[in-house]
C-alpha cells in the first residue's frame, strides 16, 4: 500500500465521490435507503408516562419495568412507526416511561393503547383437523405472582420458573391436568410468547417452562412475563407534538450552521498552512462524504444532537491535521526535506493525536452506554466521527501529501 499511493488516493476520492452522491436526498440514495430523521427533525409526538411501582416488590421492578418497555415497543410498531423510541427513565423513588413516535401526528389511538396494562393470557391448543383451535382459560396475569431466571438442576441449562397466587395455581392445576401431553399457549397482548408442553399434571402453584432457551431469551421470557403479571399501570403525564415544519426548519438552521462552520475551518486552514491546508481541506470533506454515508448505511437515525455531534467532529477532524502539519514544519526546520519530513511529522504527532482521540472515544462509550434518547445520539455520532476522523488524518491526508510531494518536489 506505501508503494501506491496513487492508486490508493484515487480509491479514497472516488469512494468519497459516490458518498456525496448517496447522501445527498434527492439523487441515488433517496431511491432505496432514505435517510432517517427523528422526533425533533421530521416531526412527530414525544409522550411521557409514569410507571406505577407502588404495588410492585423492590426486586421486581427491573424486570417489570425492562418488560413493560418490550410490551410497549411492540405495541408501538403496530402503527408502523418507523423507529421508536421506548425508554424508561428512573428516578427517586419512581419510573418514567417515555416513547417518541417520529412522523405520528393522528396519536389518540395509540396513546389509548400504549396506556393499557399489558394482558397475559393462557390458552389451550385442542387439533381441529389439520388446524389447531386456542380455547381461552380462566387463567391470566392476574393470577401470576412473578416470573424467576434458573437453571435446570441436572443439564445447567436456562429456564424460566412461574409462580401463580393460591387460586391460581388451583385453575393451573386444573388445566395441566387435562392437557398432558398437550400444549399451553401462552399470549401476551394479543401476541403468542411461548407454547409450552404439559409433561404431567402440575400442582402447588409453580411452574416451569424448559427446553431450548438460551441465557438472553429467558431473560426475555422472564420481563415477557412479569410485565403482563404483575400489576404496573401507566399514566400519562406530559405530551408535546413537534410539527414537521418546526423540524424541517431546525434540520436547515444546523445544515447552514455545518456548512458555515465547514467553510470557516477551510479557509482558516488555508490561510495558516498554504498548500498544505490545501489538501487539510480536500481531506476534510473526503471525511464529511464518507461519515455521512456511513451514517446512513448503518440506518443511523439522525436527530439534532446526532447531528451536533457530527458537526463537532468536524473541527475535530483538522485537530490532527494541525499536530501533524506543525510537526512537519519542525522537522523541517531541522533540516529533513520532502517525504521523510513528512514520515516524521506523521510518526511524532501520532502519540498526540491517539491520546486525544482516545479520551474522546472513551467518553462517547461512556455517554452511550449509560445515558438514554438525544444524549446516545449525539455520543454515536461523535464515536463514529472522531474514527473516521483519525482515518482522515492518518490515511487520507498522508497520501494526497504523499502523491503531491512525489510530483512537485513540495518541501
Amino acid at each position: 500500500m506505501q508503494r501506491h499511493p496513487g492508486l490508493i488516493t484515487s480509491i479514497i476520492v472516488v469512494l468519497a465521490a459516490l458518498a456525496g452522491v448517496f447522501v445527498y436526498p434527492q439523487y441515488l440514495g433517496q431511491r432505496f435507503l432514505p435517510w432517517k430523521l427523528g422526533l425533533d427533525l421530521v416531526g412527530g409526538s414525544h409522550l411521557v408516562y409514569e410507571v406505577d411501582l407502588s404495588k410492585v416488590a423492590q426486586t421486581d421492578q427491573e424486570s417489570v419495568l425492562n418488560g413493560l418497555r418490550d410490551v410497549i415497543e411492540r405495541r408501538v410498531n403496530l402503527f408502523g412507526v418507523s423507529e421508536p423510541n421506548v425508554v424508561i427513565a428512573r428516578g427517586a423513588g419512581k419510573a418514567d416511561l417515555i416513547v417518541e413516535l417520529a412522523g405520528v401526528k393522528e396519536i389518540s389511538q395509540a396513546i389509548q393503547q400504549i396506556g393499557a396494562t399489558p394482558f397475559l393470557e393462557f390458552y389451550e391448543a385442542q387439533e381441529n383437523g389439520s388446524s389447531t383451535t386456542l380455547i381461552p382459560t380462566e387463567l391470566s396475569g392476574r393470577f401470576v405472582t412473578g416470573a424467576q431466571l434458573s437453571f435446570s438442576d441436572t443439564t445447567q441449562t436456562p429456564q424460566v420458573s412461574i409462580g401463580f397466587s393460591e387460586e391460581g395455581g388451583k385453575i393451573f392445576e386444573s388445566i395441566t391436568e387435562r392437557n398432558v401431553g398437550k400444549t399451553i399457549a401462552i399470549v401476551l397482548d394479543g401476541q403468542l410468547i411461548q407454547n409450552a408442553v404439559v409433561r404431567e399434571k402440575i400442582s402447588g402453584g409453580q411452574a416451569v417452562i424448559s427446553g431450548g432457551f438460551t441465557l438472553q431469551s429467558a431473560k426475555d421470557l422472564v420481563e415477557r412475563f412479569n410485565a403482563g403479571a404483575l400489576p404496573a399501570p401507566v399514566k400519562l403525564i406530559n405530551q408535546q407534538t413537534v410539527s414537521a415544519t418546526l423540524g424541517i426548519d431546525s434540520l436547515r438552521k444546523t445544515a447552514v450552521a455545518g456548512t458555515i462552520g465547514t467553510l470557516l475551518v477551510i479557509i482558516f486552514m488555508i490561510m495558516y498552512y498554504r498548500r498544505l491546508g490545501i489538501f487539510a481541506s480536500v481531506a476534510l470533506l473526503i471525511y464529511i462524504a464518507l461519515t455521512l454515508g456511513l451514517f446512513k448505511l448503518m440506518s443511523i437515525t439522525l436527530s439534532l444532537a446526532g447531528l451536533a455531534g457530527f458537526i463537532l467532529t468536524i473541527g475535530m477532524a483538522v485537530d490532527a491535521n494541525i499536530l501533524i502539519f506543525e510537526r512537519i514544519r519542525e522537522e523541517r526546520k531541522r533540516g529533513l526535506q520532502g517525504n521523510a519530513a513528512l514520515a516524521e511529522g506523521f510518526k511524532r504527532a501520532w502519540p498526540s493525536i491517539r491520546d486525544s482521540n482516545t479520551s474522546t472515544i472513551i467518553t462517547a462509550v461512556i455517554l452511550y452506554f449509560f445515558t438514554t434518547s438525544f444524549v446516545r445520539g449525539f455520543a454515536l455520532t461523535l464515536l463514529i466521527g472522531v474514527l473516521l476522523s483519525m482515518f482522515s488524518a492518518i490515511t487520507t491526508t498522508r497520501f494526497l501529501l504523499r502523491v503531491f510531494l512525489k510530483s512537485s518536489k513540495l518541501t
